[in-house]
């Protein structure tokens, strides 16, 4: 079966690895996909919001399965499209339709979902540039730090976490007033603060039953110690200490199953992976947000824990057999490293010659982010470059593979954090 992956990230690339390992899959094709995909799949060179485009390569190529690797395309309603079409429905799509979508494409319907399911979640107000105003006055009266974030997609920088009411106001008014994230910050959802320590917990589902994946604990400040601007992440560990038999046990009674009720109340017709953004408050699971599709660092951190074979697990989400699938995991602990382009999450340089991949061991996984190849020379071509995984015994042995592999990969103004996982040794 011919299988057609729509991203051109280090998740995008991972998942191509991943699926080219299966026996069942006979061609895996990328959309656009970028210098590293091309080890393990065909790039398609369409354009990934063009959606007559997309269709009509699956269709020329003979793809029966579409991965939807980023949040765009689904919230976009590629899924939708292809339901639609008499030529293209028969595909298998894995990702959910518009509607379901939006749990992750508006914060504000993310949070009222949450709130009319009882699902823990942090208190919460939505402004547009209408209520400024009152918005303004919350502010004054509001706990600090408090949470600031853009309603809509914005490449994970949409969230401020403002430690005082000034640094609250700028917020505020860089995204309704000054429209810092464009149409993203249209509204805004500004949140209670929670003190505790976050998580990542995926499934896929088909709505009704669902897999349970691999944890994950991600790194989205640029600086070590977690200091300044977010980032989409710097890296990522999995499995997470914390994460134990009894907090699992709150998640999927607190948690997933209200939200599987929730999709079913709703009417949410979702086929795909949801990403559960979490933070633990003394033991209790709060949900941060909803993503419709896997995370990336944490992709490049849970697929290579996976042993089962993907193929078949997207084949079991579309035979409505998620029930019966047994998910074989490695044991052992995965850390991802992000390389990343000098001056990121800002303003950086591309086109920048990448050396040292050679160097890295065999044991070492490197996926390509924003990279080109351009005649016989590597190059940077985005904000985060690479994404380098190594699995250990133990999380300490695990850095300690991917650090020195980081360290041997060079271009000039590279930057990455050595302090991944931290927080959790």
């Amino acid at each position: 079966m011919n299988v057609l992956v729509i991203g051109s990230g280090a998740r995008e690339h991972a998942i191509a690895w991943k699926l080219s390992q299966s026996e069942y899959c006979e061609k895996v094709f990328v959309a656009p996909g970028n210098a590293g995909t091309a080890a393990f799949g065909t790039a398609a060179a369409v354009d990934i919001h063009n959606f007559d485009e997309l269709g009509k390569f699956a269709a020329d190529f003979n793809v029966m399965m579409l991965i939807v690797g980023q949040e765009n395309a689904l919230v976009e309603g590629i899924h939708d499209y292809f339901a639609a079409s008499e030529f293209l429905k028969h595909i298998l799509v894995v990702g959910p339709k518009k509607a379901g979508a939006m749990l992750e494409g508006s914060k504000d319907f993310c949070k009222a979902f949450l709130q009319q399911y009882n699902i823990p979640t942090a208190r919460y107000q939505t402004f547009t540039e209408t209520t400024f105003k009152e918005a303004v006055d919350y502010l004054k009266n509001h706990q600090y730090p408090v949470v600031i974030k853009a309603d809509g997609l914005a490449a994970g920088k949409g969230v401020i976490i403002a430690q005082d009411y000034d640094e609250a106001f700028y917020a505020l008014e860089g995204m309704l007033r000054n429209k810092r994230f464009g149409a993203a910050g249209s509204k805004v959802v500004i949140e209670e603060f929670l003190q505790g320590i976050e998580v990542s917990v995926f499934i896929l589902t088909d709505g009704r039953e669902y897999v349970l994946l691999p944890e994950a604990k991600d790194y989205k400040r640029i600086g070590e110690g977690d200091a300044g601007l977010n980032t989409g992440g710097m890296g990522a560990v999995s499995p997470v200490p914390f994460v134990d038999e009894a907090f699992m046990q709150k998640v999927k009674e607190r948690v997933i199953e209200p939200t599987l009720r929730g999709m079913k109340q709703e009417q949410l017709d979702y086929t795909g992976f949801l990403f559960i953004g979490l933070i633990s408050v003394n033991g209790d699971p709060y949900v941060i947000e909803y993503n419709v599709r896997l995370g990336d660092p944490e992709t490049e951190a849970i697929l290579p824990r996976i042993k089962s074979d993907l193929f078949m697990l997207f084949k079991a989400l579309h035979e409505h057999t998620l029930g019966q699938f047994e998910l074989e995991v490695d044991p052992r602990t995965a850390t991802t490293v992000i390389l990343a382009s000098g001056g990121y999450p800002e303003g950086y340089e591309k086109g920048k010659e990448i050396s040292g991949l050679a160097n890295v061991p065999d044991d070492v996984l490197v996926f390509h982010a924003g990279t080109k190849q351009v005649n016989e020379k590597l190059l940077n071509n985005g904000g985060r470059v690479l994404a380098v995984t190594a699995l250990g015994d133990t999380m300490e042995q695990a850095l300690e593979k991917a650090n020195a592999a980081a360290e041997s990969i060079t271009w000039q103004d590279r930057y990455y954090r050595r302090d991944i996982g931290f927080d959790l040794r």
